[in-house]
């Protein structure tokens, strides 16, 4: 239980990566465990496309550097200077990189539980990506879940199926450095709320 607790505190989202390679044995033992995840009527709905390739994986990072900074636009003053100063991607950096989905119109699972509720698949991804990130973390590598982008661009860049959704971009890798705080916080971004503070009693 303590060491579980311990894996949950040092989970974080990793921007900065070294360069050494990531045993492929490894990564395909990540993939099954994340396979392992729970999913709405057992529909198993995630996607997961490895980008294999410098030139895509360039595009891929061009992409998030210019709705980077299109997003900044919102910001004014200090708090520009500071989101002008964050990394938030390791696309460039990290040595194995995939783009993540949700297949939306999997038959499979019969679609228990997606009729009413069909964003349950998407949230059965969310496991999924969860589940690997807490396994890499028990291997020391690191995982970063990169959301800045466009999904229609991402889309046609990677050719995938229609019924499929974006859901981001995942950079696994061993981080530079192994952190105790988020850097989000560590930078004064923001910080973690107390728990109490997100439950409502009626």
């Amino acid at each position: 239980m303590a060491a579980f607790e311990d894996l949950i505190h040092a989970r974080r989202d990793v921007r900065h990566f070294l360069c050494d390679p990531l045993d492929e044995a490894e990564v395909d033992r990540l993939l099954a465990l994340a396979h392992s995840a729970p999913s709405v009527g057992l529909s198993q709905p995630w996607r997961f496309v490895r980008i294999a390739t410098p030139a895509l994986r360039e595009a891929l990072a061009a992409h998030v550097d210019e709705q980077v900074a299109r997003a900044g636009k919102i910001y004014e003053g200090q708090e520009d200077r500071l989101y002008r100063s964050l990394k938030l991607h390791g696309l460039r950096e990290a040595p194995a990189l995939f783009a993540v989905y949700c297949d939306e119109g999997t038959e499979t699972g019969h679609r228990l539980g997606a009729m009413t509720m069909p964003e349950a698949r998407r949230y059965s991804c969310v496991m999924a990506i969860h589940t690997l990130w807490l396994a890499a973390r028990t291997r020391g590598i690191g995982m970063g879940w990169v959301s800045i982008l466009d999904p229609a661009t991402v889309d046609a860049m990677l050719e995938v199926p229609p019924s499929w959704r974006c859901l981001g971009l995942l950079c696994l890798g061993y981080p530079t450095s192994e952190e105790a705080t988020p850097e989000l916080e560590r930078r004064g971004w923001e910080h973690r709320t107390d728990w109490h503070s997100t439950v409502v009693t009626r």
